[in-house]
């Protein structure tokens, strides 16, 4: 779909720490990279679920096919639009290839935790990381699929520190 490999900016970092910043989702890491790891808790909890007696390696492919498809869409020019009407993507513009590899990897690290940990530790660590996110950049996937399927102005005024 015409992204990058990497970063256009020449060069490759392992953690982007600007919530806001232009290299937002070009690098290796970033805040954002939080999320997909909570994803990958989600697709273990939805696929033992759904499917118990699938074979644990079928659900984990099931699950990369889940979020390789996410990172699909998520970069689509009408999923990159709905991004920059929140506060804090105006200037986004989709992901590096680079990125969704390394997002698809941090859901793949979620999915791994949820399989050993007790579920009462795959639940503390969704919600540590949803306020730990909201704490620090004020934001997190809870709002950030609030702001994608119906953005609200009261969200995005206090994401820009109104």
């Amino acid at each position: 779909m015409g992204h990058p490999s990497i970063c256009t900016c020449g060069y490759i970092a392992w953690w982007y720490g600007n919530p806001a910043g232009s290299e937002t989702s070009q690098h290796l890491t970033d805040w954002y990279t939080f999320t997909h790891i909570t994803h990958g808790f989600g697709f273990y909890f939805l696929l033992w679920l759904i499917a118990p007696r699938v074979p644990l390696g079928l659900r984990l492919a099931l699950a990369i096919g889940l979020e390789a498809a996410w990172e699909i869409v998520e970069n689509t020019p009408f999923i990159i639009d709905r991004y920059r009407q929140s506060a804090l993507a105006r200037g986004y513009f989709g992901d590096s290839v680079l990125n969704s590899v390394s997002d698809t990897l941090a859901a793949v690290f979620g999915f791994a935790l949820a399989r050993v940990a007790p579920w009462w530790i795959s639940v503390a660590t969704v919600i540590a990381i949803e306020v730990f996110l909201g704490y620090a950049i004020r934001d997190n996937l809870a709002l950030n699929i609030i702001q994608l399927v119906y953005p609200n102005d009261f969200i995005s005024r206090w994401q820009m520190g109104g």
